[in-house]
């Protein structure tokens, strides 16, 4: 039977979806088989955008409609046959789980005074304890359209009397409390706040001492949670996107500005990230906001609504399209007045469509709950397995614990970008990403990203170029480089990224998503060079398949490797499993296993093995093997009975290139492995190569595992 936990809240807009995400994410890093069930919805119809963000989650494979229990209408006309029907299709959806996330009811507007307690009454049938979620703030009559997504902190004290109210209604329904998250709450006075439900949850005890003291924990408010994106924005006012990049209607609104005023008095009060609501009928308004934004000296808007249902003259809407600003221009109907309280009335949702709330979601859920006592409390020991998502996590905790500094040359690159802005606000590394300051940054507006923690450095910096320039031409003296030479070189910026490491400016560089593997390494080979003992760069992809992590090597960088380059290709690939928590087993793969065969192929990989074997006595590795007795432990029984490698190799060494990259992409397509790489090995520095086809997260793991490789240069 699956493990559970049902969250809840006492009120609505409590941001029980941030929570209900962090819980889930916590739980996915712990076991492989984690599910989400939503006891109540506001209807079958319309899909529930907390359930899908939350089914969405990597590692939580469940269809849509098996994780709904029932709607509010259901609830209302019966609400003992309602519970009977959650109560059944949780189980549909248990029984297929390790460990299932349950989220209560919204109290929309269709919800009742007695909500808490029926959501106590679910989670008692379910046998669920309850996490408790409490509103750290409450919402306040806005006179100010600036003030969008502002609220009022409640006093310590006042969450105690939230808390109090809260615990009678669960205890009545006989729920078990599991913890309580105080979210949004009053940052400067957190701990006054966590004392508080602490001595509203000891008297609800009666005096009695519970088996383990229950979690609180307290989580900061962030704007960009609170505030409603465009697209949000859009639905409230029923309008319709006349033009702009529909990409930015995720990106947040962060204030109002009214643009009820002549032109050279609307810009001034322009806002850094705001909404501007613009009579259609004004269009020399929207033409100066246009030109403004685009000029990068004033605030970047995040969108504009026109209201009143004008049509724009024509000759305007062709100097709209000929500015081509990505801003979101929306047209509504509505009055200026209506339209203004429609948009101060929108709330931010948190949905898996927005890469930077979901992110900062994560984010603030870390490093505000402490995840082991969260999985200590919940009874969940870390499973034996090794999945694709726990390994992924895996990474980016070790990469946190000791930030290095990662240098980024692709800056014109949207991936990297969006990349960049998740390991910022996940803490993983500290970034130098290079390109034009104001053309990257602007471009990060754009997207609605944040990258305000990363520096953002030209290529073309004069200072860096000089520094460069010399340093490289030293290097390459004995290849007649002079300094006028090499100031043409380093500007390139994949040069410019490896001098950086080189002079210690960053501890690694990761490139590749926009250019060939072949100028991102050949720096490296010129500058950084390998390591002592090692005579040739090799890569490895690390493949996360159901339940562990293989090594493959090299199945990006050697085409042909002899005998001794092979042998060095398996040592590195072992030092490299062993950098990131895999036990090497060393399969040197050939078409025959053991002393089966011959030929120059099989005996290339015989000569490689004993290479291996005279050069690394301690590792354990086995060859000539066949991959079907290298991996499988009935194969291994029959082919080569005895060995400490045959049927459990951690390290498969192809015997060249085409084996390696075809054997890699067959394994990642067909089994539904994540490859991990190509990770270069046998550099002085940490350098990574990229693929041009590579994804957020692809760049987001790459960026850790460079992280780490450079944690482990510097030991």
């Amino acid at each position: 039977m699956a493990q559970s936990i049902y969250i809840t809240s006492a009120e609505g807009h409590s941001g029980k979806s941030t929570v209900a995400l962090g819980v889930l994410d916590a739980l996915s890093h712990a076991t492989p088989r984690v599910g989400v069930f939503r006891a109540i919805a506001r209807s079958t119809v319309e899909r529930d955008y907390v359930l899908e963000m939350l089914l969405d989650h990597d590692g939580v494979d469940l269809p849509y409609d098996d994780c709904i229990g029932v709607t509010y209408d259901d609830v209302r006309h019966d609400p003992d046959a309602a519970l009977a029907t959650i109560v059944e299709r949780y189980k549909a959806v248990e029984a297929q789980c390790d460990a299932v996330v349950i989220v209560g009811s919204d109290y929309t507007d269709v919800g009742s005074p007695a909500e808490l307690a029926y959501n106590a009454r679910i989670a008692a049938n379910l046998g669920a304890p309850v996490l408790l979620v409490l509103g750290g703030r409450s919402a306040q009559n806005q006179t100010q359209p600036e003030q969008l997504g502002s609220s009022l902190a409640r006093t310590p004290a006042e969450m105690g009397q939230i808390a109090d109210l809260a615990l009678a209604e669960l205890a009545h329904g006989r729920a078990k409390l599991f913890a309580v998250v105080a979210n949004r709450a009053d940052a400067e006075r957190a701990d006054e706040t966590l004392d508080a439900i602490r001595r509203s949850i000891q008297a609800h005890l009666d005096g009695a001492a519970p088996a383990a003291p229950v979690p609180v924990w307290a989580i900061p408010e962030d704007r960009f949670l609170v505030a409603p994106s465009i697209r949000g924005i859009m639905r409230s006012v029923d309008g319709e996107m006349l033009a702009g990049d529909a990409g930015r209607l995720t990106r947040e609104a962060l204030a109002v500005v009214v643009a009820g005023m002549s032109m050279v008095n609307v810009l001034p009060r322009l806002l850094e990230g705001a909404v501007v609501i613009i009579p259609a009928d004004r269009s020399e308004v929207l033409l100066a906001t246009l030109l403004a934004n685009a000029s990068g000296t004033f605030p970047s808007i995040s969108g504009i609504v026109l209201n009143g249902g004008f049509e724009l003259p024509e000759p305007v809407t062709r100097l709209i399209d000929g500015l081509g600003s990505s801003v979101p221009i929306i047209t509504t109907e509505l009055g200026t007045y209506e339209t203004a309280v429609r948009i101060m009335g929108t709330r931010g949702r948190l949905a898996a469509d927005s890469q930077r709330r979901y992110d900062t979601a994560l984010a603030l859920f870390e490093q505000s709950v402490d995840t082991d006592e969260l999985l200590v409390a919940f009874g969940l020991a870390r499973a034996t397995v090794v999945t694709p998502l726990m390994f992924e996590f895996q990474l980016i905790e070790r990469a946190r614990a000791q930030r290095k500094r990662i240098v980024l040359p692709e800056g014109d690159d949207d991936r990297v970008l969006r990349a960049a802005a998740t390991v910022l606000k996940r803490g993983i590394a500290d970034l130098v990403i290079l390109g034009e300051p104001f053309e990257v940054r602007a471009r990060a507006i754009e997207l609605g990203i944040d990258i305000q923690g990363a520096e953002v450095l030209s290529p073309m910096d004069a200072v860096h170029v000089h520094k460069f320039a010399e340093e490289y031409a030293r290097l390459r003296a004995h290849k007649g480089v002079t300094v006028r030479q090499a100031a043409d070189t380093v500007t390139d910026v994949s040069y410019f990224g490896t001098m950086m490491v080189h002079l210690g400016l960053a501890d690694g560089m990761v490139s590749g998503a926009a250019h060939t593997t072949a100028h991102t390494i050949r720096p490296a080979f010129e500058i950084i060079k390998t390591r002592p003992g090692v005579s040739v760069v090799s890569s490895v992809f690390l493949m996360a398949l159901a339940d562990r992590v293989l090594v493959y090597g090299d199945c990006a960088v050697i085409p042909d490797p002899t005998s001794e380059q092979l042998a060095d290709i398996a040592i590195s690939s072992a030092a490299t499993a062993s950098q990131f928590g895999i036990d090497p087993r060393v399969a040197m793969l050939s078409y025959s296993t053991g002393e089966s065969g011959s030929g120059a192929d099989v005996e290339k990989v015989r000569d490689a093995t004993a290479l291996v074997r005279s050069r690394a006595p301690e590792l354990l590795v086995e060859g000539p093997i066949q991959y079907d007795a290298a991996a499988d432990a009935a194969v291994a029984a029959a082919k080569m009975p005895g060995s400490a490698v045959a049927g459990r190799a951690t390290v498969f060494v192809f015997p060249d290139l085409n084996t390696g990259n075809n054997t890699y992409k067959a394994v990642q397509r067909s089994a539904g492995a994540v490859a991990i790489g190509p990770v270069l090995q046998g550099l002085n520095k940490p350098i990574n190569d990229l693929s041009r086809g590579a994804l957020v997260d692809d760049i987001v793991n790459t960026i850790a595992i460079t992280a780490i490789q450079a944690q482990e240069a510097g030991r």
